[in-house]
């Protein structure tokens, strides 16, 4: 076995590509793509393990070159879609951990392939989702900003494992540094750095107190929080805390986007799970794309306040 950092590189977008420019020419362009990116990580030390037809799976042995290679393709990328149409863009959503790899007739097994392909799929459009065995083999000192999304329970995995998003923009502010210390208060004391949670769907808004979780959100009048929506599954989300944090499950069968305050990035869920580290918005059933989808607030509310339940009139 060796060591090795793996990056899973999953491309967004291509239904609509496929959509506007037909099998064959969107099937070159997604190619062209991924053999770009495949490219890129050899030129810096990197093996393209194996092409999935819109992703590519990598394997590093040295740590800072996977996360430094990453970072430039999403830069890269960034400059060219920035002239692309809408319909026509393919983003980039990025997963990578660092572990014991085995490697056989050229493929790769192991839990840290898991978890890559994992955190690949929780990420959204333009992120990069790292285990914090890749931020911390770094160092302190790497000049690599990355932010703690806190500890999130992997699929397939009995442990949760904490998830750091690399912040590879440039335009970020400083204030995005390695291993921010508020957001690790009350992580493994099973205390909550927040007292509740509130949700808003148009003129209708209530609060949750810790003890009234987990709590369902669908359309059926038994979900703790209604919305009528056809696009809404009679249960399509459900919030609970696990370990001091807030952890937003998919439960649809359409799916649910999740996008945070301050940043027009998403993350994608199918049957899958993430943690709400700040407050933002749900989407349910359609993308945030959609002007028309179903969209819910929710804000994280401090521990010192005293939450009880409230509904605005109807």
């Amino acid at each position: 076995m060796a060591e090795l950092t793996i990056a899973f590189v999953d491309l967004t977008g291509s239904v609509s590509v496929f959509e506007t420019l037909g099998n064959d020419r969107a099937t070159k362009a997604v190619t062209k793509l991924t053999q770009w990116i495949g490219s890129v990580g050899m030129e810096h030390g990197g093996k393209v393990v194996k092409m999935l037809g819109d992703g590519v799976l990598l394997s590093f042995t040295n740590n800072r070159h996977a996360v430094d290679t990453m970072v430039q393709i999403q830069q890269d990328h960034a400059k060219r879609v920035s002239y692309w149409p809408n319909r026509l863009k393919l983003l980039m959503q990025v997963g990578m951990a660092r572990g014991q790899v085995v490697q056989v007739d050229g493929d790769c097994f192991g839990d840290a392939v898991n978890v890559a392909s994992r955190l690949s799929d929780l990420a959204g459009p333009e992120q990069i989702l790292v285990t914090d065995q890749v931020v911390r083999k770094l160092g302190p000192r790497s000049g690599v900003r990355s932010r703690s999304l806190g500890p999130m329970q992997i699929k397939g995995r009995v442990e949760s494992c904490e998830v750091f998003r690399i912040e590879w923009q440039p335009e970020m502010l400083s204030e995005f540094l390695t291993l921010p210390a508020d957001l690790h208060t009350g992580i493994g004391t099973g205390e909550s750095v927040f007292g509740g949670i509130e949700l808003g769907w148009l003129d209708v808004s209530h609060a949750y107190n810790l003890t009234d979780l987990p709590l369902k959100i669908g359309r059926v009048p038994e979900a703790d929080f209604v919305v009528n929506d056809p696009r809404v599954s009679r249960l399509h989300v459900s919030i609970d805390i696990r370990s001091g944090n807030y952890v937003l499950e998919d439960i649809s069968s359409y799916g649910t986007w999740v996008r945070f305050n301050g940043t027009d990035n998403m993350i994608a869920l199918r049957r899958q799970e993430c943690l709400l580290h700040s407050d933002g918005e749900i989407a349910m059933g359609a993308p945030f794309s959609d002007f028309s989808a179903p969209t819910i607030s929710f804000k994280l509310v401090d521990g010192h306040m005293v939450l009880g339940r409230s509904a605005a009139p109807a």
